[in-house]
């Protein structure tokens, strides 16, 4: 990754997915950092295939959030 962004986040686990990192980073004897980032890079490609929220389409529920007044 070129000029890479090593800016902090936080990113929060079920405590059984964050133990399978910690498992499989000790395994690699690589950081859990590394592991989640070569995770992303292998799944970003299936998750693309998932539609975002908005383009779902308006089923007509009460929900009035992002109409306009």
């Amino acid at each position: 990754m070129a000029g890479s962004d090593k800016r902090k986040q936080s990113l929060y686990f079920p405590a059984d997915m964050l133990k399978e990192i910690q498992h499989e980073a000790a395994r690699q004897d690589r950081s859990m950092s590394w592991i989640v980032q070569k995770a992303w890079l292998a799944a970003r490609h299936e998750l693309r295939k998932y539609p975002s929220v908005n383009d779902i389409a308006d089923d007509g529920a009460d929900d009035e959030r992002g109409k306009n007044e």
